[in-house]
């Protein structure tokens, strides 16, 4: 039987500078096209700024990693000078509902940088948002329902805007913002049409990676079982054991959740900064030697997983643990249990 939720599609660094994380992560390998930022007036008649959150994305040919920072509006989050504005037109009486719409999204950003600069977004991918949100609904997960809107995407022939379908879950309990759970923003998308994704298949980067295989997520150890509780209900499965890890095997990707006690038995070095937390994600490249070479000729420093990995620190990736797995040529190859 198939499942609504089928991987991953994206997860989002949050940062606060976006010409220091372009920088970072071009040093450490990755392509990247300049930041998109959307351009609104405050209020009818007087030219439109930057407002909202701007961000950019590592493109692999199944799903991708983004990088948003806050910006307009009071916010301190500095854009690059070749930002692509892209002014958002709308009816002058819709234009105060679209405001506050992109101020409640920016203001739920602005939460996760005040908790700590690195991962606060985990999407996932599904192939049927609707019976999805059907799902969630039936079994108690309160979210917003079914979303569209357009953002810029690369393709073959340049730039254009695609319409990108969601869903964002809403956190137990209250005292949790709508769209937000305790560890950050964790939602549905819809698959990318298919110029789009073929598009992807062609970006390369120099790094050789290929895939995003996992999210890494620590929880206060007494708090391991409700969380895996909650995850089960999102993707609609239960999770595999391993002492204090769970793991959420999806199609060719995986959740994993790990006790604030054993994350340095998994991730050696690391601390998360706050519980829960989206501390670390992997990716497959093509040859983990040669993205070794790579990373430690641009002074990168790393470190090994207890797998024998390498990984980028948080302290030395803006708050969020990058791990770098080799490619399998396997039917499964997006890597084995921790």
């Amino acid at each position: 039987m198939g499942h609504d939720v089928s991987g991953l599609h994206h997860v989002g660094h949050v940062v606060t500078d976006m010409g220091q994380a372009l920088e970072l992560y071009r040093r450490l390998g990755f392509t990247l096209p300049p930041p998109s930022c959307p351009a609104l007036p405050a209020v009818v008649g007087v030219p439109p700024e930057p407002f909202g959150a701007a961000n950019t994305h590592v493109y692999f040919p199944r799903n991708f990693i983004e990088l948003v920072t806050v910006v307009g509006d009071g916010a301190t989050g500095r854009v690059p000078a070749d930002a692509r504005l892209i002014p958002l037109r709308v009816p002058d009486d819709r234009l105060p509902g679209l405001v506050a719409a992109v101020r409640d999204t920016a203001a739920n950003l602005a939460a996760c940088l005040r908790r700590f600069e690195g991962m606060h977004i985990l999407m996932f991918d599904s192939p049927d948002l609707d019976g999805a949100a059907v799902r969630l609904s039936a079994d108690g997960v309160g979210h917003g329902g079914v979303h569209t809107v357009r953002r810029p995407v690369e393709t073959a022939g340049g730039t254009r805007t695609e319409p990108v379908r969601y869903l964002e879950i809403d956190g137990p309990g209250p005292g949790v913002a709508r769209g937000r759970v305790p560890e950050g923003r964790v939602g549905l998308a819809g698959d990318p049409a298919p110029e789009v994704a073929d598009a992807r298949r062609h970006m390369d980067h120099p790094n050789g990676a290929v895939d995003l295989l996992e999210c890494v997520m620590c929880v206060e150890d007494a708090e391991l079982p409700e969380v895996e509780r909650r995850y089960e209900s999102y993707v609609g499965r239960p999770a595999r054991r391993a002492g204090p890890v769970r793991v959420f095997d999806l199609e060719g990707a995986k959740v994993v959740l790990v006790a604030g006690s054993a994350l340095a038995g998994l991730l050696p070095g690391e601390r998360a900064p706050a519980l829960p937390a989206f501390v670390a994600y992997t990716v497959a490249v093509r040859d983990l030697a040669a993205t070794g070479r790579l990373l430690r000729e641009s002074g990168v420093p790393l470190g090994r997983t207890a797998a024998g990995e390498i990984f980028v620190p948080a302290r030395a990736a803006l708050g969020v643990a990058i791990v770098f797995r080799q490619e399998s040529r396997t039917p499964d190859r997006r890597g084995a249990l921790p």
